[in-house]
């Protein structure tokens, strides 16, 4: 799975941290998403497929290989 994050629909609710932290994280200047990796672990696909549902800007796009 790839991950992709488009900042220019992230409205920094931090949802995508909360639910997958080693992934994301928040950007200091404006608390808009950071990714960490976009390729994650095995282990962590649900983590982040759970933190694109919780996404309220639907900013977090993945592509599933």
């Amino acid at each position: 799975m790839r991950v992709i994050v488009d900042l220019d629909h992230c409205i920094g609710t931090g949802q995508c941290v909360l639910t997958a932290p080693d992934v994301f994280d928040e950007r200091p200047e404006d608390g808009t998403a950071l990714l960490l990796t976009d390729t994650p672990p095995a282990d962590r696909l649900d983590a982040v497929r759970e933190s694109a549902r919780r996404c309220p800007a639907a900013a977090i796009r993945l592509v599933e290989s």
